[in-house]
Order: structure tokens, then sequence, then C-alpha cells
């Protein structure tokens, strides 16, 4: 068996795989003294959420104690953190917000 020149080589093709960024969830924690309507304009004005759907986010934060807002990339999820805790510290009000690996 010699080599006739027959190329039966199989040309594979490899696409590198880029994998996705990691999401970050955006965590709003309750507490004893930010009143409820300061919560529901939070989730209005930082998130884009109907009043509707804010008051259903509030009313999760309220009875449970915590309650994801939204998913973001890591410099979103960073961004809207930080925006949330200055805009309640600027309004006198304890409000929490972090963010965690999803």
């Amino acid at each position: 068996m010699g080599d006739d020149g027959d190329d039966t080589s199989v040309v594979v093709d490899t696409r590198t795989k880029t994998k996705r960024p990691p999401l970050y969830k955006v965590l709003l924690l309750n507490d004893d003294y930010t009143p409820m309507e300061f919560v529901v304009a939070v989730l209005e004005r930082f998130f884009g959420m109907n009043h509707a759907q804010a008051f259903e986010i509030m009313l999760t934060v309220h009875k449970k104690g915590v309650a994801v807002v939204g998913v973001f990339s890591h410099e979103i999820a960073e961004t809207k953190v930080a925006q949330v805790m200055d805009f309640a510290r600027q309004h006198q009000h304890p409000l929490q917000c972090t963010m965690e690996k999803e």
C-alpha cells in the first residue's frame, strides 16, 4: 500500500466558541425605613418598569426581603447598583441594592 496521492484527510472547521459574558442579577433588599412609594419610583426610573410592574416587585421585596429587579452584564449591573444607591442616599433612604453572579 503506497501513497497513491489520494488525499482522504478531512478538514474540520474549527470555530472558536466565544463564551457569553457572565450575567449579574441586581437585587433590591428590604428595610424598615424606605417608603414603598420610593421603591416604586426607583424601579420605574432605573429599571424602566411601568407602575404595575414596579408595584409588584416592591411588594415582593417587602414580603420576601429581597427581589431580583434585573439581569445585566457586569458593567450595566454595577452602574444600576451605583445609581440606585446614590439616589437613595440623596433622598436619605437606607435602601440597599446589590448584585450577584447569575
